[in-house]
């Protein structure tokens, strides 16, 4: 990609960042305005400071399509202490409360796991962006005020132990967790804590894919700062390319393709809700359609024709 300027609108693409700890998403963002020359740049998903991994941000009009990118299915590699509370529900907060955990066993904590694994009803982190009556629930937390927000429907795909390992009181379990949007990893921790009688909370968190965007596709901050101050560009995954990957792909007709550039309906996909993606008989990446509830037709979500 070529730099640009804020003047720009071309079709753009998207980075896979692996992200580094210490650094938040908005970090991210910044650091690829810079390295783009455009503002218009986001991400879809934000990781915790402590997070490292899949950070897929968006360049000029493909931030369009990180809204409904961010709704895709997302693994994580992770550790879970048990033993501990900390008021983040993770190694960056204060620890809170301690238990003895050298009488849980394996098989209590497996049998734990499956009690969080499908759909499921989690209460997320009260250290957390989430607003309540117009403020960030961190910065209730912050001020003193004890935030519980209400639980909210997740489903968690697949939680499998790698590795537990021992040291005095606390056991360290290693995970693997595919999920839905939403679901709060260091939520998990707490939860599984708890539901063990001796508290948890999360001191490792590496994100590995993001719906089909893995660890294989992105490169280190640190790799892609040096190769654009070395005269090199940015690699994009380009929108359409973005798009085929993330989405069902339709072929539509010319005729049809004049319909969708005007936000026209087109006959069902029958896909139940799932976003299509539509390219023009040239490959060009059109649209996002879905399907309306009568399935009679398919309406337009997001228009990039």
């Amino acid at each position: 990609m070529g730099r640009r300027t804020k003047a720009d609108d071309g079709p753009g693409g998207l980075v896979i960042v692996d992200k580094p700890a210490g650094w938040t998403s908005h970090d991210v963002v910044g650091r690829v305005r810079r390295l783009a020359r455009t503002r218009r740049v986001g991400h879809a998903g934000t990781l915790d400071p402590m997070a490292t991994g899949v950070l897929v941000v968006g360049v000029e009009k493909t931030t369009r399509l990180l809204g409904h990118l961010a709704l895709t299915r997302k693994t994580y590699e992770a550790t879970i202490r048990l033993g501990q509370s900390t008021v983040t529900d993770d190694a960056e907060g204060e620890v809170t409360a301690t238990a003895d955990a050298s009488n849980v066993s394996d098989d209590m904590v497996g049998g734990a796991i499956a009690s969080f694994t499908g759909a499921i009803a989690q209460r997320p982190s009260a250290v957390s962006a989430i607003k309540v009556d117009g403020v960030r629930s961190y910065q209730r937390v912050r001020d003193g005020e004890e935030v519980e927000l209400a639980a909210r429907p997740v489903t968690v795909f697949g939680f499998q132990v790698h590795a537990l390992r021992r040291t005095g009181t606390l056991l360290d379990v290693d995970v693997t967790v595919e999920c839905s949007s939403g679901t709060y990893i260091r939520a998990l921790a707490r939860d599984l804590g708890a539901a063990l009688g001796v508290g948890g909370h999360l001191t490792m968190l590496r994100r590995t894919a993001v719906g089909p965007y893995t660890l294989a596709a992105a490169r280190p901050l640190a790799e892609l700062t040096e190769l654009v101050q070395a005269g090199g560009e940015l690699p994009l995954v380009p929108l359409d390319a973005a798009a085929r990957a993330a989405f069902p792909a339709r072929e539509v007709s010319e005729q049809e393709a004049a319909s969708v550039a005007h936000g026209g309906f087109l006959e069902p996909f029958g896909t139940a809700g799932e976003p299509v993606g539509v390219f023009g008989p040239d490959g060009r990446f059109l649209a996002l359609y879905e399907d309306l509830p009568s399935g009679k037709k398919s309406k337009p979500v997001a228009v990039f024709a």
